[in-house]
């Protein structure tokens, strides 16, 4: 007997299972063809302002978890906020400045940096850049991440580095920039500064010793069998030292 027949179950049209992979494009291609967005933000508008600052992301490839779990936590701030009246938007924005990118197009193989110019190297790094863009916006989207996706910021924009020039040149006429010197790490491959969060270090083990110098001539300062003892890391160089 099917004892489903003798329950009194509500009738409903919602599917038994869920078919996600299959529901959940439909229902963002629904959302971006409404324009939800924009009607939230109509919505709240005049309403008191909560704005969340989004670091950018990396444009150097493929999302990662790391990147979903941030801009998921993110997306239910700014949703919940909109909820309880906030004009709450969100202006997702991605950085497009660094040497990861340049590393990811000479490790590439597909171009020899030494025998581009500067220019057509970074014109090559920008358009690797934007491609990046163009597919994480993407792959956010399909996570259900609502926002501005139709007007981000991105930092090789024309009018956000000159927007990040005034800034400095507002630095520099307030006095707070200042030219000295600085000992930083180089890296020889990457023919780059690097920063001291790159650095990796490695765990050596190495043999050392205690020499015990014999005093010829104390002084009279010292006891007459009197030896001052040295510790070294290499052994070696204790053959050039003339006693």
């Amino acid at each position: 007997m099917d004892y489903g027949k003798t329950l009194n179950l509500l009738q409903t049209d919602f599917p038994m299972r869920g078919n996600l992979p299959q529901a959940e494009p439909k229902m963002q291609a629904r959302w971006e063809a409404e324009d939800i967005y924009a009607k939230v933000q109509e919505s709240r508008k005049g309403r008191e302002k909560f704005i969340l600052h989004d670091g950018p992301p990396y444009a150097n490839g493929d999302i990662h978890i790391g990147h979903a779990l941030n801009k998921v936590l993110k997306d239910i701030i700014v949703r919940f906020k909109t909820l309880q009246g906030y004009d709450a938007p969100y202006v997702p924005g991605w950085d497009t400045h660094g040497l990861p990118i340049e590393q990811v197009i000479t490790n590439s193989g597909k171009v020899d940096r030494k025998k581009m110019t500067v220019p057509e190297f970074r014109q090559y790094c920008a358009e690797y850049a934007l491609q990046s863009v163009e597919k994480q916006k993407s792959q956010f989207q399909r996570l259900g991440i609502r926002g501005d996706f139709k007007n981000p910021y991105i930092t090789l924009q024309p009018e956000y580095e000159a927007q990040q020039i005034r800034v400095f040149g507002t630095m520099v006429q307030r006095g707070y920039i200042y030219k000295g010197l600085k000992p930083v790490y180089w890296s020889p491959s990457s023919e780059s500064a690097l920063a001291e969060a790159e650095i990796e270090y490695k765990e050596k083990t190495s043999t050392s010793i205690y020499v015990a110098f014999p005093v010829k001539d104390g002084k009279g300062k010292l006891p007459q069998d009197a030896a001052i003892v040295i510790w070294t890391t290499t052994p070696w160089t204790l053959s050039l030292i003339h006693i």
